[in-house]
């Protein structure tokens, strides 16, 4: 398979029997939305009751050896001694001007066992700088392709992997590994809707089976099936990053607001001293919410305004809240703006009144 060829998820012939809207999404061809629901359908499942999206185009990767723990901690920027054995962090890799290659979750297994779930385009540049920084002794395998993700997500999540004989109810950002039908399996309690939910990481060859049962379990909830499309809408609700959008090698943490994600009493980690530049210089746009009060759903790139017409920001991220019935967006902000302050977006050529406000823009339970 050469590097230009689009992957596709070992579920490809499970979506593309639904009927899926197909669509590149960082090199692999994954669904966007079924005809059985649509986004907004999809998204009001996972809001109300329960969803489940295939999400095996996230990356997978080992790292494995005596001290994996410590060299992770002094690469990237949380500290994963915050963490026990069973728990998973979210973390960011930068580089050493502060931006952003990748934000990706830490399963830790063990001081000398940790899984990354990075993203689908930036997996492979995250191992290639694992690898030029390991010591001798530990090893960083690239196992993308090796596995599928299953997300399960919604308030009967626990419900529909009750019914499976899965764990379930373990605490917010936990993991417990099991078994399926004999099959090795890793039920994640995180997720990327907001809702309460799960993960399940399997090995490719289970998941076919793994999806047909879960959608199953599902029927007697009404649970869909749902694309990313529908992802995309509910992480914009709570004002989830999305790399490439929120966060990127010129977006670093300090513009984005995810300074939590980054422990900065460590002695180092890779970008630590870029980062703490900025952050005492206090000069960079910042990351905030925009509640649409007009009419029009903005989008990435345009530009936000204040009353006098200067340009005081830029979208990252805009859609339709199914849940609100609203345009919301997610931007990038001068400093001067406050919450609550109105502007206006750009929208083609329109203006587009809105609000500052602080996300998440509804509430979701998913630590609950």
């Amino acid at each position: 398979m050469s590097e230009h060829t689009t992957k596709t998820s070992p579920l490809h012939e499970r979506h593309t029997a639904l009927g899926a809207k197909m669509a590149d999404f960082s090199g692999w061809s994954m669904p966007i939305e079924y005809p059985s629901g649509g986004v907004v359908a999809e998204h009001t499942a996972v809001r109300e009751r329960v969803g489940l999206f295939d999400v095996s185009h996230l990356g997978n990767a080992q790292v494995s050896g005596p001290g994996a723990k410590d060299f992770l901690n002094a690469c990237f920027t949380n500290d994963l001694d915050r963490i026990e054995p069973g728990k998973a962090q979210y973390t960011m890799c930068c580089d050493e001007d502060g931006g952003v290659v990748d934000d990706l979750i830490a399963y830790l297994r063990a001081d000398d066992d940790v899984l990354l779930i990075p993203n689908a385009a930036n997996t492979a540049e995250v191992v290639r700088r694992l690898r030029e920084a390991a010591p001798e002794g530990i090893t960083i395998e690239n196992v993308h392709e090796d596995h599928a993700i299953l997300a399960l997500q919604g308030p009967r999540s626990d419900d529909v992997l009750e019914t499976l004989g899965l764990p379930h109810g373990h605490d917010y950002m936990s993991f417990v590994d099991a078994e399926w039908e004999g099959h090795p399996l890793t039920v994640c309690r995180t997720g990327y809707t907001g809702e309460r939910g799960y993960e399940l990481v399997s090995d490719v060859a289970d998941a076919p089976a793994l999806w047909d049962a879960i959608i199953g379990a599902m029927e007697p909830h009404a649970g869909m099936p749902c694309g990313l499309g529908a992802r995309d809408t509910l992480r914009t609700e709570m004002g989830y990053a999305l790399h490439g959008n929120e966060l990127s090698t010129e977006i670093t943490p300090v513009m984005a607001r995810t300074g939590w994600a980054v422990g900065w009493k460590k002695e180092s980690f890779w970008g630590k001293e870029a980062l703490l530049a900025q952050r005492e210089a206090k000069e960079s746009r910042l990351a905030g919410g925009l509640l649409v009060t007009g009419r029009g759903i903005p989008r990435a790139h345009q530009n936000v305004l204040d009353a006098e017409g200067n340009q005081v920001g830029e979208i990252t991220s805009g859609t339709f809240s199914p849940t609100l019935r609203q345009g919301i967006a997610l931007a990038l902000l001068d400093r001067g703006i406050e919450e609550g302050a109105s502007v206006v977006i750009d929208v083609r050529g329109r203006q587009v009144e809105a609000q500052v406000k602080k996300p998440p823009f509804v509430e979701g339970g998913a630590s609950s």
